[in-house]
């Protein structure tokens, strides 16, 4: 004679999860779908990634474009030191503050020297000295020593200059 099932949907021997109604069985994830605690985890990611999101929306309005930064740096005014000249290696650049901006000197020869917003045109990244070019670290843009005209990458513009000259043993704003 067959055994027929169960009246009940859900049988009484199966053990019951900590969060479980009193007098629920515990019948899988599959058969009555999350349970609190997984949706109360799952509330807790998105919150965190929503807040996240917000954060770096906010640290994202708060950057400068390129341009900015180098009128920001410019306007310290002439004469204001931004380097020595004796820290900016021939054939390379150093990086330096102006303004409260990050920029870059460069000395691709003996004498000559450039300076530049460090700010990558691409993505807002913080342009560093490469190995006789200027590179952005985020996506690999490139930019030349002596006008900061790109030489590969993401990057859709040089980057913008910041006249400077050389006055005794310092380079200073123009």
């Amino acid at each position: 004679m067959p055994i027929s099932p169960p009246t009940s949907p859900v049988p009484r021997d199966v053990p019951r999860t900590p969060d479980a109604a009193p007098g629920a069985a515990d019948v899988g994830p599959c058969a009555c779908g999350p349970t609190r605690r997984q949706l109360l985890r799952g509330t807790g990611v998105a919150a965190g990634a929503i807040a996240g999101a917000g954060v770096l929306a906010a640290c994202a309005e708060q950057k400068p474009t390129p341009q900015e930064a180098a009128a920001s740096a410019s306007a310290a005014g002439a004469g204001t030191v931004v380097v020595a000249l004796a820290d900016v290696p021939v054939g390379g650049a150093v990086s330096a503050k102006v303004g409260g901006q990050d920029v870059l000197v460069t000395q691709p020869t003996q004498g000559e020297v450039h300076a530049f917003s460090a700010i990558c045109t691409h993505a807002g990244c913080t342009v560093a000295p490469g190995d006789g070019e200027l590179l952005c670290p985020c996506h690999q843009s490139r930019y030349a020593l002596t006008d900061a005209a790109v030489l590969g990458g993401p990057a859709p513009e040089p980057l913008p200059a910041i006249q400077v000259e050389v006055s005794g043993d310092d380079v200073v704003l123009a």
